[in-house]
């Protein structure tokens, strides 16, 4: 992030906002704000609302983490990744793993999230420094 972009208010931040992507790099710089308790449950709820959003007002974007109807292209993904089908969705799957292994649930999910925009959207997307 530039010292110009730290200049910025939350509401000017929020505001410059381009996609889905944008959002999760502000939840990275600040998961305290955004995720209650570090659950991934309530981003995934958080996410769902963002596309529904979305769908209210018409706006077309591409959208990784909600398929009404089947699986989302990042659970889908996570399937492979984790060499596991599960029905109970990322969140869940990100969650259990992370509780397995002993790390926070939202460094495991952004950890993940980078290898999926690497490999699926081509990394094209510019990655808020950690």
């Amino acid at each position: 992030m530039t010292e110009a972009e730290k200049a910025l208010s939350a509401h000017e931040r929020l505001t410059a906002l381009r996609d889905v992507y944008d959002l999760l790099d502000e939840v990275r710089l600040r998961p305290g704000m955004w995720v209650r308790d570090g659950s991934l449950r309530h981003l995934d709820s958080m996410l769902v609302g963002y596309r529904i959003a979305l769908a209210v007002h018409g706006v077309e974007e591409p959208f990784d983490f909600w398929s009404p109807g089947g699986r989302s292209p990042f659970s889908r993904w996570l399937e492979r990744r984790m060499g596991e089908q599960t029905s109970l969705g990322w969140s869940t799957v990100i969650e259990r793993s992370a509780e397995a292994t002993g790390r926070p649930a939202l460094e495991l999910f952004f950890e993940l999230l980078d290898e999926f925009r690497d490999e699926c959207r081509g990394g094209s997307r510019k990655r808020v420094p950690r």
